[in-house]
């Protein structure tokens, strides 16, 4: 009788964490790509042009976004700040490239990808930094 009862708690388990799994995949919370986040990086050969944005409150957001997409081979050419704050991180694809787009996006996750396509072909991606993005930790320097 023991057995059966613990094979009910078994199912039971699954079946709630198989919804867990699908509720935030529908929020957006997902699985990500198999890739590490970590191991996201620019093209090989490629130099991509991006501008960075910071549309928060968070003094040097942008600064420190601008370290990590560098250290992932990305070419920061440009930074600044937004009067106009945002929640979301928004990945602009200017130059029509959703994949280098999603790139990004993958490592300033959770964000949302839009293609705006832009001639003067001086940015290939935009960053726009909102409120829910959150830098990796950095290392202590003494």
């Amino acid at each position: 009788m023991k057995r059966g009862w613990i094979i009910v708690i078994i199912l039971i388990a699954l079946v709630v964490g198989g919804a867990a799994i699908v509720a935030n995949a529908r929020r957006g919370r997902g699985v990500r790509s198999l890739i590490p986040i970590a191991q996201v990086r620019a093209p090989e050969g490629v130099r991509i042009r991006v501008q960075v944005l910071n549309a928060t409150k968070t003094r040097g957001l942008a600064r420190r976004a601008t370290m990590l997409l560098r250290d992932r081979g990305f070419d920061v050419v440009e930074t600044g700040t937004l009067s106009q704050t945002r929640d979301t991180t928004l990945i602009l694809d200017l130059s029509g490239h959703p994949d280098w787009a999603k790139r990004i996006a993958e490592i300033m996750a959770p964000a949302k990808v839009e293609a705006r396509p832009d001639s003067s072909r001086y940015l290939d991606i935009a960053v726009v930094l909102g409120g829910t993005w959150r830098p990796p930790s950095q290392p202590f320097y003494p």
